[in-house]
Parts: structure tokens; C-alpha cells; sequence
């Protein structure tokens, strides 16, 4: 059976949502009973993600997003609904009950969560055998020491067709579960392991787990993939982790630093710089970005000083910018990547350089200029074009102003000119942009249906009665009996997800439960969470709530009437009387 109702309540009460919210998001602003900041779950640079104390529930006034604390560890964990459960009952210090029956093997997720744990330990055990020479090898010519390799328990997989497929199968793990952990693959000659001849560093997430694994190669000639990551898996995906955080997240230096690989992250941690964080294997994403403002108000590039480094760096800026994050990017020069720079120049050499790094928009511009010869009119010609553009979307005006000249003294033309290409461009922005808004207005009915078109609405008049007849009853739960002798049910809902929340409030009430918002949230999916929370948010015409709940009642049936197809005997009567009329 499913997981009692009863314990999803109390874990729900025994849950501080500020403070559950508090590990993921930094919450800088207070307002009344809301502390707000940035949102985990889409990109901005004003907070509008609040958290209401009292409530226990989230809303972001952006995006949308919002719920309770069940449905915020489903969205920013990407887990199913047991596994949320189970990972905030595991905070909260309870245990989830045992399904009665015969006993269900482990879900999925927590099964390679521990066989990624009991791999990790494999490939330490690898490392100290003869079979891990070349790795230990490897990682005394790149002068990391002993506590550094035990910090992030760096292991290896030697060059054995299936040494570690051997091992967890001899620990009670099948084929099927090493290839969903994304650990062995299946080829025509049977299960191999996918990692083989590799420094193995174990992926952890901020909560403890050994989610993947990245696996940097020891043959010396290896000409591609120098870093092999585990696929994506239920249990991970490379585009939502950072190589690192669990540790970074808990710096004190006030910034976090971005790198390319995981030596560069092993060997500036070794270097005394507790911030630094990498990639796993993809190129930079929204969600990598966002996951670095949940835990710093200030990031540094430090990619590597090459050409793909620096297309990965000019990725990069715009996403982390857009957080509302401040960023930064330092010059390595020709020191190679932060690793080599350390080894040449000494970890104060870095130090400075990470204060002194130069902001997104000189780092830009920088990039720009390079890529023209200026020396040409068809290059300045261009620069300028690339420049002015670039420049548009910079939103301080004194910036604008400031880096406006720096462009006109670069191509060699007039500050006036620049600055009168910028607002031609910005003004064409602005006339398409108030043609957009004057479409939307003139919709005033599309403001009515959901974000999400799944929810669309097919009978928007109907829909907005039902919504207020959820209302009615989430603010006054006595008010179902008044519903229930009007003969009120779901079937009359137009909305199937309407009618869903509508029975799940019914359940509960018919049960002897309550039905606040915090409880009817944690049994909705992510997406109806967020719907119900827009919904609670529209106000009420009219204090009376019994008034109020026969009105919505009133409408909803009236709109099923209008909607309702005539009985074919009494269309024809009707077609009889006209024509009757019209001979008369």
C-alpha cells in the first residue's frame, strides 16, 4: 500500500520549510512572515522567491513554481514522490513505514545510490592494490598528496575487462542495476565495465550520496574523452551538478570558482582554496548556474586560457550573469590551466588574481576585440556592429555610458556615434517588445488559463468558479458539508486536475483530516502544486464564504447548462414552431 497519510502529515509538520529551503536557497530578505531570494528554478536577478514561515509553503513570483517541502525536494533533487519522502524523513530523523504485505524490493534510486557507494569503495581498494600502480603512478607526477586523495576518496579502475561487474555481482547486485548506475555496459561479448584505465573520482551531492562517477584516463596517448562521466541515471544528471559542491558550499571566502576539470578542482583545494567547483563532462548549464547563486553572490572563471576554454568561459558568463550573480573571469595567460598556474607562479599568485578578475563586460568586450582586425575598416566596421549589440543588453545606463566610450576609443570613432547606433537599437527593441505587451492585453482571457497548457482550460467561465470553489473550501474546511447537501461532487468539474485537488480536499475532510495548504500540496505532483498555489493566491469578491462556495456552485452548473446539447426531440419541436410561425 501507499505511505500512510498520517506520516506524510507529520513529516510535513515536523519539516521547517525556511530551513529546508535555507540548504539550497540563500534567503537575504524579510518581509513580514516571507523571506525571500533568489530562485532556484529559473534564472533572475531580483529575489522573488519567497518562503512563508507560518504557511510552510513556497512561491516564486516569476516563474510560478510553489508548493511545500515535499514538492520542493522533488523539484530540486529531480526525485520521485517515495524518494522525496524518504530523503526528508531521513532529515527529519523518522523512518518511513514498511509497506505491509510482502516485503517490495528497494526502490530503484536508493538501490544505485548504494551500489554507486559500495563501487566507490571498490575503486579505493583498486587504488592501494597492484592493480591501481599506474594510477598511483599518475597521481604522484600531478604532486596530489595522501589527504587530498582520501578527502574525495579518488579511487581507480584498472584495465580489466570486468573487474568491477565481478565484485558487485559477488555483493548481490544484478546486470540490470550496474548498467542503470550507468556502471557496466552490455556488448556482444556479455556485461563489461563502462569505466576501465581511469582515476576514479567519486561524484557526491550536497547530501552525502555517491551519485556518479568521472573518470579521467591514464593512457598517455589517449588522444579523446581525457574525462569519462557516468550517463545520466535516475539517481544523476550531469547537467544539475558541479564537481565539488559538496565541499565548496561550505567555504568562507564569499566566492565560488569555476573550473574545467576535477584536478583543477583536487589540486586548488590542495592549494587552500576550499571554493572551487567543476563541471562534470558537459558544457555549462542554466541549472549549473543557478545551483552556484543557491550558495554565493559572486563566482570566478577560471577556465583554461585556449580557445575552447575561452568559448566555454563566453558560455558561461551569460548564464551565471543572468542569476543576478556577479562574475567575474581572471587571465591565466600562458600559464596553462589553474593547476599549472599554482605549480609556476604559487597559490598567492592565484589569490590575486581571483580579486582581481576582470568583470563580464570588459571580458567581453576583450573577446570581441579579438576576434576583429580593427587595423581594417570591414573589421572595425564589425567590431563595432558585435560591440554595440553586446552593449544594448546591458541594463545600467552608467555602464553603458562608461564602456560606450572604451568601444569608440577602441574602433577610433566618435563616442556620439556609438552611443546613438545603441539607442537605435535599443528603441527598435522597445517598439517590438510594447507590440508584444499590446497583444497580450487584448487577450484579457488568455490571463485565465494555466501556465501550464497541459492544464489548459476548456471551459475558462467554469474553470474560474471551480477554482473558487477550492478556494472556498481550503479557507474553511467546514464549508464541504455545505457543498455535499447541495449535491456538489467532482464529476461536475470541467477541469480534470480541478476535479483531482477538488478530491483530494474531499478525501481528506471525509476522513477526519485537515486540509490546509501545506498538506493538500505535499499530494499533488510539482506542476498542480504550483497551479494550486496561483489558485489560493486570487482573491475573494466577498467575505461570506457560505455565499460565496452556492454562487461558484451556482455558476458551474449554469455553464453546464449553457453547455449542455439539447434533446434531439426537443431541437425538432423547436425547428416545427419556427416554421409554423413563419406560414402564419
Amino acid at each position: 500500500m501507499a505511505i500512510p497519510e498520517s506520516f506524510i502529515d507529520e513529516l510535513v509538520s515536523r519539516t521547517d520549510l525556511t530551513e529546508l529551503v535555507g540548504e539550497y536557497v540563500r534567503l537575504t530578505k524579510k518581509s513580514g512572515n516571507n523571506m525571500f531570494g533568489l530562485c532556484p528554478f529559473h534564472s533572475e536577478k531580483t529575489p522573488s522567491f519567497s518562503v512563508n514561515s507560518d504557511l510552510q509553503l513556497y512561491r516564486c513570483w516569476g516563474c510560478g513554481k510553489g508548493g511545500g517541502a515535499i514538492t520542493f525536494i522533488r523539484e530540486m533533487e529531480n526525485l520521485p514522490f517515495p524518494d522525496a519522502v524518504e530523503a526528508l524523513a531521513k532529515r527529519a530523523g523518522m523512518t518511513v513505514p514498511e509497506e505491509t504485505g510482502k516485503a517490495e524490493v528497494s526502490n530503484r534510486r536508493k538501490r544505485i545510490l548504494e551500489l554507486n557507494k559500495d563501487a566507490a569503495r571498490h575503486f579505493l581498494q583498486m587504488l592501494a592494490s597492484p592493480h591501481g600502480q599506474a594510477a598511483r603512478k599518475y597521481l604522484e607526477k600531478r604532486g596530489l598528496t595522501k589527504a587530498t586523495v582520501t578527502k574525495f576518496g579518488i579511487g581507480a579502475a584498472p584495465d580489466n575487462w570486468s573487474l568491477l561487474h565481478d565484485a558487485m555481482i559477488k555483493k548481490g547486485y544484478t546486470k540490470q542495476e550496474l548498467i542503470d548506475a550507468g556502471l557496466c555496459r552490455h556488448g556482444q561479448k556479455g556485461t563489461y565495465d563502462f569505466f576501465r584505465n581511469r582515476l576514479m573520482f567519486p561524484v557526491i551531492d550536497v547530501r552525502g550520496d555517491v551519485v556518479a562517477f568521472s573518470g579521467r584516463t591514464l593512457d598517455p596517448n589517449a588522444e579523446s574523452h581525457k574525462y569519462l562521466n557516468s550517463t545520466d541515471t535516475i539517481a544523476f544528471s550531469k547537467g544539475r551538478n558541479l564537481f565539488g559542491l559538496n565541499f565548496a558550499r561550505k567555504t568562507k571566502s564569499g566566492m565560488l570558482v569555476l573550473v574545467e576539470g576535477n584536478i583543477d578542482v583536487t589540486m586548488l583545494h590542495q592549494a587552500g582554496f576550499d571554493n572551487v567547483v567543476a563541471p562534470l563532462g558537459t558544457a555549462f548549464t542554466e541549472s549549473q548556474a543557478r545551483l552556484l547563486s543557491n550558495y554565493t553572490s559572486k563566482v570566478v572563471i577560471a577556465f583554461d586560457p585556449d580557445e575552447p576554454g575561452e568559448r566555454a568561459t563566453l558560455k558561461a558568463l551569460p548564464l551565471i550573469e543572468a542569476t543576478g550573480t556577479e562574475v567575474k573571469v581572471i587571465d591565466l595567460g600562458t600559464s596553462g590551466d589553474p593547476d599549472d598556474f599554482i605549480k609556476k607562479r604559487g597559490a598567492d599568485a592565484f589569490r590575486v588574481l581571483l580579486e582581481r578578475g576582470e568583470n563580464h563586460i570588459e571580458y567581453r568586450l576583450q573577446t570581441i576585440r579579438g576576434s576583429h582586425d580593427i587595423e581594417t575598416d570591414e573589421g572595425r566596421l564589425k567590431y563595432l556592429s558585435a560591440a554595440t549589440q553586446y552593449l544594448t543588453q546591458i541594463e545600467s545606463r552608467p555602464e553603458r555610458e562608461i564602456y560606450s566610450t572604451r568601444v569608440a576609443e577602441t574602433a577610433k570613432v566618435s563616442v556620439d556615434s556609438v552611443k546613438n547606433e545603441i539607442n537605435r537599437i535599443i528603441s527598435i527593441k522597445q517598439k517590438r517588445n510594447r507590440k508584444d505587451f499590446e497583444k497580450a492585453v487584448t487577450r484579457p482571457r488568455a490571463g485565465i488559463q494555466p501556465a501550464n497548457r497541459e492544464f489548459r482550460y476548456e471551459n475558462a467561465a467554469s474553470a474560474v468558479a471551480e477554482e473558487g470553489v477550492i478556494r472556498c473550501l481550503i479557507s474553511d474546511n467546514l464549508l464541504l458539508k455545505i457543498a455535499l447537501k447541495k449535491g456538489f461532487s467532482a464529476e461536475e468539474f470541467t477541469s480534470q486536475i480541478l476535479a483531482k485537488i477538488y478530491l483530494s480536499i474531499e478525501h481528506r475532510l471525509t476522513s477526519d483530516m485537515k486540509a490546509d495548504r501545506a498538506q493538500i500540496v505535499s499530494s499533488l505532483e510539482p506542476d498542480e502544486a504550483a497551479l494550486l498555489m496561483t489558485i489560493l493566491e486570487k482573491p475573494e469578491s466577498q467575505a461570506d464564504g457560505e455565499k460565496t462556495l452556492q454562487e461558484y456552485i451556482g455558476k458551474i452548473r449554469t455553464e453546464r447548462m449553457a453547455k449542455a446539447v439539447p434533446d434531439e426531440s426537443l431541437l425538432l419541436e423547436i425547428m416545427n414552431l419556427k416554421k409554423k410561425k413563419k406560414k402564419e
